[in-house]
């Protein structure tokens, strides 16, 4: 259970909301049951790809210098190889579940983003090269957890990506961003001992903090506009209960159990969000 890393989760889950409530809003999707599959691809790219960093940083020797939970690979708790498998059959499984949406759909484009989010599961930080390593960890999180998996949940269900659609996909991909943004301001000191270039790393502890806030304010702002057009989502403004103090520890918390709280606050930010953004768009 710990290799799946439950606070990741909601990553998943709340795009494949927000895209179902921006389809269910402007139209009457023929089959609603594909955003069943759309989650479980997300869940098992989610989970695959925590499986896939445990095993790559613990063969690295990466965790031997971490201060957040101990890993499986890293703390000897499982064997390199059958971390590697729990990964790949994650993967596989993803595949499968991408494959009957595109049977399903005809759309056999969507093949190939399927196999650019695996590659990029895979590659964040396995491979000679890793881009997690590089600072670009956001960048792909953003891209695959905020605009394919809301902008492609939409699709699939609509056969177009409306407004509601992009807007909700920036919005999450910036909570994304954010929880992958203090992870690694927690891991700042020890990733640039193990010569991880976070981009927390690259822009430093109080770059990662105005960061971390600026990515939490954009959600808030779109928020604020679709208020203009679907008067419900105003609720939703009441997650700001769990976000405002994720900004206050983030910016000034020092020790790893401050940030470990934020890290939580934050994918609750996101699950609560996508759920309460995703109803008010459907009703």
């Amino acid at each position: 259970m710990d290799g799946a890393r439950p606070r990741t989760l909601p990553l998943a889950i709340a795009p494949v909301a927000l895209g179902t409530g921006a389809a269910v809003g402007n139209g009457r999707p023929a089959h609603l049951w594909l955003a069943w599959l759309c989650l479980a691809v997300a869940l098992l790219l989610q989970i695959g790809v925590n499986f896939a960093n445990d095993y790559s940083d613990g063969i690295r020797g990466t965790d031997a210098f971490r201060v957040g939970p101990a890993r499986l690979t890293g703390s000897g708790r499982a064997k390199p190889r059958t971390v590697l498998a729990v990964a790949l059959v994650c993967f596989a499984l993803a595949a499968v579940a991408g494959l009957a949406i595109v049977v399903v759909t005809q759309v056999w484009w969507l093949l190939a983003v399927g196999a650019l989010a695996i590659v990029a599961a895979w590659f964040y930080t396995g491979g000679r090269r890793p881009y997690g390593y590089a600072g670009l960890g956001e960048v792909v999180v953003f891209l695959f957890f905020g605009l394919a998996a809301t902008a492609g949940t939409t699709f699939v269900l609509l056969g177009l990506v409306n407004a509601e659609g992009w807007f909700t996909a920036v919005a999450i991909g910036c909570i994304a961003c954010a929880v992958l943004l203090v992870n690694n301001l927690r891991d700042l000191e020890q990733d640039r001992a193990a010569g991880k270039r976070t981009l927390s790393v690259r822009i430093g502890a109080r770059g990662t903090r105005v960061l971390f806030a600026v990515l939490l304010l954009v959600p808030y702002l779109v928020l604020g506009y679709l208020t203009l057009f679907y008067p419900s989502a105003s609720l939703v403004f009441l997650t700001l209960l769990l976000a405002g103090p994720a900004v206050i520890i983030t910016v000034t918390g020092r020790t790893p159990r401050e940030l470990v709280l934020a890290l939580s606050l934050t994918g609750l930010t996101a699950l609560f969000y996508g759920l309460g953004l995703a109803a008010a768009l459907a009703l």
